[in-house]
Formats: structure tokens, sequence, C-alpha cells
């Protein structure tokens, strides 16, 4: 599998798949690139209806440009702890806020998201968020307000006075349990329809097997984020020791 950045005749090839309608799969088998690199060249640059190969190399050489004039030194030591390659963690780090974007996320909530989640320590002030993604306050201020709306952060203050916000381990059981609300909420305004539209009519039915089908979906969804909630709780030394847990399919009713 080829390494490094995209080339402009890669991305016209992109281009090329978008408007055929190909899959981030199929366009990624044909270049020999992960998926997900397809994907976050894609949603990066205007989506797939809004992708242009030109201007998306042009915006690439950019911002490439831009980080090495503006790359703080605190943010290049922290990408070195642990021995880490600090250039394979920033490519994960838009891989992931890629994947956040992708599931309707806007992009600099994904980024502060996936920037709070990569922290060894889980936490970061506005000031340190601010550093490391090289954005305005305002910006992180936004963000940090749409997430904690949600409950997918909380913040408190050190022993200096300071406000960290903090990715709580049960994000993403909080992140599971708001999806199955939401399509909770989706059953039931489906089942309204079927009285508006006559109980015994095609549209109806329709309405009325949707709202079994996410009933059903729903309910899944916040079954297995309670049987799997202590998960998110295994402290790093036991990983390899927990037993592996029912898989929720097998609870769930035939």
């Amino acid at each position: 599998m080829p390494g490094g950045r995209l080339t402009q005749q890669e991305r016209r090839q992109i281009a090329l798949g978008l408007a055929d309608g190909l899959a981030y799969a199929e366009i990624a088998r044909r270049l020999d690139r992960p998926t997900s690199t397809v994907t976050r060249e894609v949603i990066r640059n205007g989506g797939p209806t809004a992708y242009r190969a030109d201007l998306a190399h042009r915006a690439t050489e950019h911002r490439a440009h831009r980080r090495r004039q503006t790359a703080p030194r605190g943010s290049e030591a922290t990408s070195q702890a642990h021995g880490r390659d600090p250039e394979a963690v920033r490519e994960y780090e838009e891989t992931f806020t890629t994947v956040l974007m992708g599931s309707g996320m806007p992009k600099m909530t994904s980024r502060v998201l996936a920037c709070l989640c990569t922290s060894d320590a889980g936490s970061l002030t506005a000031s340190e968020l601010v550093q490391r993604l090289q954005v305005s306050p305002a910006s992180v201020s936004k963000a940090i307000a749409f997430l904690e709306s949600q409950g997918l952060i909380r913040r408190e203050r050190d022993e200096r006075r300071r406000e960290r916000y903090i990715v709580d381990d049960d994000v993403w059981y909080q992140a599971m349990m708001s999806s199955a609300r939401s399509t909770a909420q989706l059953a039931e305004t489906a089942r309204q329809g079927v009285s508006v539209l006559g109980p015994d009519t095609p549209a109806a039915a329709r309405l009325e097997n949707i709202a079994r089908f996410v009933d059903f979906v729903s309910e899944s969804i916040a079954r297995a984020a309670d049987q799997a909630r202590d998960i998110l709780h295994t402290k790093p030394d036991t990983t390899s020791h927990a037993p592996e847990p029912a898989h929720p399919s097998t609870q769930l009713p035939g």
C-alpha cells in the first residue's frame, strides 16, 4: 500500500469516482489506499457533491505550508511523548475527526473532541486546545458549548483555578444513549403519521413498519450500551485479563 500524501492525479481519480457514484471503499481500492484516507480527503474538501481535485490539492498544500510555519513547540513535544511519531499522531487525529464528522458532528466540534480523546490526560484547557488546533478561542468556546450540551464532556477547575475540559470515561455511553433517544423520537414521529394517513392505507403501513423497525433498533442500542458500559472503565493493566462480554446480539429477541 503506497504511503505519503495524495498526489494531484490521485485526487483527480477521486473526483472521477465521485462523479461516477462510486463508494469511498471502491475509490480507495482502485487507488490502493485506505478507505479512511479517501473519506477524510472528501469530507475535509467540500464533501462528495462539492469536491474539486485541483482546489483540494491547493488547499492541502496551503495547510501543510501553514502548519510548518505556525506549528507550536508545545504541540510537537506533546506528540513526541512515549516515543510517538508526531506525523502519525497528526494523521490519526485527522482520521478520527473525519469519522466524527461523518456521524453528523460539526467539523470544529469533531476536532476538539478528537483532540481531547487522544490526549493522555483526557483533559485540556481552552488555551491548550487553541494552541494544539491553531484556531481562535471563539471557535473552541463554541465547540465546547455544543459538546457540553450533549453530555460528551464536562468541565472542572484545576489547582491553578483554570477551567479544564474533560472527556469523561462515559462519553461513548452517553453518545450511544443520545443516539438511542434520537432513534426513538424518529419511531414516535413515524407512528404519528399512521393516524394522519389512515391505518388501512399503504403509506400508513409503511410508516408503521418503519416505527417498529426503529423501535427495535433504539431498544437494542440502549440495551447493548448498558451491557457494555463497564468496558469503558477497564484499566489499561487489566485489559488483557478481562473476560470477553457476552455479545449483545445474543441477547436480543428473535
